[in-house]
């Protein structure tokens, strides 16, 4: 089954509130890169990445202008060796970033391609046995007043939802403190509860909210610090008191064997559309059983929900507020607090491009 096309398209996609965290800021928009693959024989494949507002047209050009001429006429089901293709044509301007985002969404439109062609869905073409997966709420929230924030859990709560996130990192750790201690009131003791700082901290200020925060039975704390210095994010786990989930931004599967020989982490969080997709995502998450460690997510909640139904070592599936509910034909279901991933062939993500359309810009 050879490839006959590979189509790209960019978007910029507007939030219906503007979000915030410690390191990016306010968040208006974000930019979303699809990928559809089309095989000698019809059968279509969609892939896609994301950002948090730039760097979106770069991804799509480095499809169009250096993965493209690679991938015509290439046998579509050799994903391990087009993946390694891919690599090394950008290696020397990527190992990581743009580069590897470009590969994640083609690497994710032959996976839904693949499994299409198997008539399974995702998760059970990949070994999966059962479709739900524990999901929490992930709020972008970082400047919302108090009243915003406890507007927001209980609609989280509303939701069905029983584990949810915040984020922390404000002007003095005073406020994260009443913050986290109000939102614990709101949704009572049963409920799970994870914090994340956006690598806002230094080591000292990370090791001081971990202590601090320990007292309002905190899942996890997410990202303390700069994702690369591996040493200091086990300096944190060690000396600190609550374990911690990072990886979001980390682009490769050695960045993560650095962070969890070093110790750095218990929660390992690869995301899909920036690790250079399907194909390193399975690998992290293999990497992370082998540490005997609990992999989660971040974002693109519609692909991620196919992958922990997948392996053993599942933790909690990220709901992310860059959600494409709106522009999908069947949203990911959510039931009892468990994402339910989608029965039909592939990942089941069917865009509305008709919808899609007044974002489209290239």
């Amino acid at each position: 089954m050879k490839i006959k096309s590979v189509d790209v398209g960019y978007y910029r996609i507007p939030l219906p509130i503007a979000l915030s965290d410690s390191r990016h800021g306010y968040i208006r928009d974000f930019e979303l890169v699809t990928v559809t693959i089309e095989s000698d024989n019809g059968l279509q494949g969609v892939g896609y990445t994301y950002t948090g507002g730039y760097g979106g047209r770069a991804i799509a050009s480095l499809v169009k202008d250096d993965l493209i001429p690679l991938l015509l006429g290439e046998e579509s089901t050799a994903i391990e060796s087009l993946w390694e293709k891919m690599w090394w044509r950008l290696h020397y301007v990527g190992r990581g970033g743009a580069a590897v985002f470009a590969i994640a969404a083609v690497d994710i439109a032959l996976w839904d391609m693949k499994s299409k062609m198997a008539e399974l869905p995702l998760w059970k073409f990949l070994g999966g046995k059962e479709p739900c997966v524990k999901a929490y709420a992930g709020g972008v929230d970082l400047q919302f007043s108090t009243e915003q924030l406890l507007e927001q859990t209980e609609q989280f709560m509303a939701c069905g939802f029983n584990a949810l996130k915040m984020k922390v990192g404000r002007d003095s750790l005073s406020e994260d403190i009443s913050r986290v201690a109000r939102v614990r009131d709101c949704i009572g003791p049963e409920t799970t509860l994870m914090v994340d700082a956006n690598m806002g901290w230094t080591i000292d200020q990370a090791i001081r909210a971990s202590r601090a925060l320990s007292e309002f039975g905190i899942y996890w704390l997410e990202e303390p610090t700069i994702p690369d210095d591996f040493l200091g994010h086990a300096r944190i786990q060690q000396a600190g008191s609550l374990p911690l989930a990072a990886g979001e931004n980390l682009h490769s599967i050695y960045e993560f064997n650095h962070l969890m020989t070093a110790g750095g982490v218990t929660f390992p969080e690869p995301d899909v559309a920036t690790v250079g997709g399907i194909t390193v995502w399975l690998k992290v998450a293999h990497l992370a059983e082998s540490h005997n460690l609990e992999v989660t997510s971040h974002g693109v909640h519609d692909l991620h929900v196919h992958l922990l139904a997948a392996v053993p070592n599942a933790s909690f599936l990220e709901i992310h507020a860059f959600g494409l509910d709106s522009y999908m034909e069947t949203p990911l279901k959510l039931e009892e607090g468990l994402a339910v991933a989608p029965d039909c062939p592939g990942h089941g993500v069917h865009f509305n491009w008709d919808a899609l359309e007044p974002c489209r810009t290239v």
